[in-house]
């Protein structure tokens, strides 16, 4: 693993921001599938499964680098609890970020519905097909979808207090400017 250094390495700042861009896609598109009634669900659906799967290679892509680059050490005045709270929450935001592609892809194929990546190419099923297991799936996606969209919103809320409030260099570490 490489030394600390001031700030994320660039494929862990690029990554990040790709997939911010395209997670929160993925919320809006979501919450536009499960809106009331909806004449463009397949569309959306159309849109929400390519998105999906290009999310779970960049997570498994970005976990390989924050694996072997160590991430800038938080500043010594954040108090311990605050420390374990955001390294837990990274845990978790990793998990989500993996664990949901990997959902909505077995709740596809328990349902008997192809996970299509674009005209002429759809993913392998990765389970049978059963409606019970489908609907469980079903459930399971969408509860971690609101708990992955309230971790998003404490992420944010936390990156912010750094940037504008205590101004101590992390949201910096991020955004790739300098944490002076």
């Amino acid at each position: 693993m490489n030394g600390p250094t001031d700030r994320f390495v660039l494929p862990a700042r690029i990554l990040h921001w790709l997939m911010a861009a395209l997670i929160l896609a993925m919320l809006f598109i979501g919450a536009g599938m499960v809106s009331t009634v909806n004449d463009r669900y397949p569309e959306l659906l159309a849109w929400h499964r390519p998105i999906g799967i290009a999310i779970l290679i960049l997570a498994v892509i970005r976990l390989g680098v924050r694996v072997t680059h160590r991430p800038p050490p938080l500043p010594a005045d954040v108090p311990a609890m605050q420390a374990a709270a955001a390294r837990a929450s990274h845990y978790v935001l990793y998990g989500l970020m993996i664990a949901m592609p990997l959902i909505g892809w077995a709740m596809q194929s328990a349902g008997g519905y192809p996970v299509v990546m674009w005209k002429g190419f759809d993913l392998y099923p990765i389970l049978p097909h059963n409606i019970i297991v489908y609907g469980q799936l079903r459930r399971l996606h969408g509860l971690f979808a609101y708990a992955f969209f309230l971790l998003i919103l404490v992420h944010l809320a936390a990156a912010l207090v750094h940037a504008w409030i205590r101004r101590d260099g992390v949201f910096q570490s991020m955004s790739g400017g300098s944490r002076t």
